[in-house]
């Protein structure tokens, strides 16, 4: 799993590290929000609340959150033979995900300073009201994310980043197969 607040990355990070690693299969979520301007449609899977909302009567999702008047989601994944998944999901969701499994390896990113992850939050398009949200949530977030994290990486260089976290997963392989 690849967590942490808002605007550290996380998208970015886990697009380079699958095109790093064939072997990684990206579960994408889904969101009720509308797609910001210039936001790749592979993103998320854009949905209507109905759907979100039949989703999880259905219990096809390993977790879920409501945050700023949408839902955010991981469906249930259905990998690739011999992949290893990779969740890209916000704190209240890897918390839930680590109940169920708690074999899974949880990397939580932080961003290299607040101002930084203020920077990425307004580059990216967020309104203004989301960036202070997203801001204060991180404040909180980030105490649960540390308790939480099996490993901790600043992104502070993509490149660095992604070498690191490539490393992190190298190891959990290895310590699966030991």
């Amino acid at each position: 799993m690849v967590s942490g607040p808002g605007g550290v990355g996380k998208g970015t990070i886990v697009a380079e590290l699958v095109q790093r690693d064939p072997r990684l299969w990206l579960s994408r979520s889904w969101t009720t929000r509308q797609q910001r301007v210039g936001e790749p449609d592979s993103a998320y899977e854009f949905r209507t609340r109905p759907e979100f909302e039949q989703r999880i009567a259905d219990g096809g999702f390993v977790e879920w959150t409501e945050f700023l008047g949408h839902y955010y989601g991981t469906p249930v994944p259905a990998p690739d033979e011999g992949a290893d998944i990779v969740l890209e999901i916000e704190v209240d969701g890897a918390r839930q995900v680590k109940a169920l499994r708690p074999d899974a390896v949880l990397i939580f990113v932080l961003p290299p300073s607040r101002d930084e992850q203020e920077r990425r939050l307004r580059e990216r398009g967020d309104p203004e009201s989301n960036v202070d949200a997203r801001l204060r949530k991180a404040e909180d977030e980030e105490p649960i994310g540390r308790a939480l994290a099996d490993h901790i990486v600043v992104n502070d260089a993509l490149d660095d980043t992604a070498e690191r976290m490539l490393a992190i997963i190298d190891q959990a392989r290895a310590q699966q197969t030991a």
